[in-house]
């Protein structure tokens, strides 16, 4: 008789594998992009067979799109929450401010200039970049209308003034690909400023809390 044990595979609950899978797919999307996302790539990550991977994303489309979901949502509850307590809403807007640079986040703008440029050519992932882009509109949108409720901001469309800052955001994100360090400090603060000039603020309001990049 061999001595030798045969391990047994364990059998994973559908959702905590499913889950395993996602979070995989997202680790490749953003260490080498959406395009590497294959089926029998992330079954080889996860040592298991292509077929497992299939049974829960039949199409490798829909594994991509899901990963980017979950990247950019991951992204947006750590930039922001959507639940916030305690601090002010100038306080969590310049901890979103703080937060927005650096080689973190440049990975996620290099995966947002990713995904945009695969929806064209791929329905499933266009439709997820739409709810993503939505998702993000609304919760700062949010942010906003509480700092206005409180006193803290004056603007009379806090959509519009999200909208604003997003945009900029979105423009210095498109040049995660070179080297951003050599912007003008007036380029890298474009976000900041138009977030003060819009919200009625002072220079600086949204740089001054000394623990804005904390958690």
């Amino acid at each position: 008789m061999s001595s030798s044990v045969q391990r047994k595979r364990v059998r994973k609950d559908p959702a905590a594998r499913r889950a395993e899978i996602v979070a995989m797919a997202a680790t490749v999307a953003l260490t080498e992009g959406l395009e590497c996302i294959t089926l029998r790539r992330i079954g080889e990550e996860l040592d298991v067979r292509p077929g497992l991977i299939s049974h829960y994303f039949p199409s490798a489309e829909d594994l991509v799109a899901e990963a980017f979901g979950y990247a950019a949502t991951a992204e947006l509850d750590s930039l922001v929450p959507a639940e916030r307590t305690g601090d002010s809403a100038a306080r969590h807007l310049a901890r979103f401010f703080a937060r927005t640079t650096g080689e973190r986040y440049d990975a996620v703008s290099r995966l947002w200039l990713n995904a945009r440029h695969l929806s064209r050519y791929r329905p499933v992932l266009r439709d997820r970049v739409a709810v993503q882009e939505a998702a993000w509109r609304g919760r700062l949108s949010d942010l906003i209308g509480d700092g206005v409720e409180r006193g803290e901001f004056r603007t009379e469309d806090p959509h519009m003034t999200a909208i604003q800052i997003l945009v900029v955001l979105d423009g210095l994100g498109a040049h995660a690909n070179t080297d951003t360090g050599g912007h003008p400090e007036a380029v890298a603060r474009m976000a900041v400023t138009t977030a003060e000039r819009e919200l009625g603020l002072a220079p600086g309001t949204l740089t001054r809390p000394t623990d804005a990049a904390g958690s």
